[in-house]
């Protein structure tokens, strides 16, 4: 039997991450650190909704954050292309 490394983001949590293996455990600690990198800029667009869009949920906050996180490189073509937006595919 072959011994094999996985692994997770810190902000995932290893119960998480084994609760949701096809998406939060990772090969290789590459992989692992872009995870992080989505999850940390997540959370600071979440403060931010939350701060500038009054009566947000939380919930809703973090949903946005994490779309909003996700599609990064998307969001920073937009910036110079905005139609781009909603011409991608999904």
């Amino acid at each position: 039997m072959a011994v094999q490394a996985v692994y997770f983001s810190d902000r995932d949590g290893l119960d998480m991450a084994l609760k949701h293996p096809d998406t939060m455990l990772f090969a290789s600690k590459a992989e692992a650190d872009a995870r992080d990198r989505i999850l940390e800029l997540a959370e600071e667009i979440q403060i931010f909704l939350t701060k500038k869009v009054e009566g947000l949920s939380e919930e809703h906050a973090e949903a946005c954050a994490m779309a909003i996180a996700e599609e990064r490189d998307l969001f920073q073509k937009a910036l110079k292309k905005p139609d781009l937006l909603n011409t991608s595919p999904e």
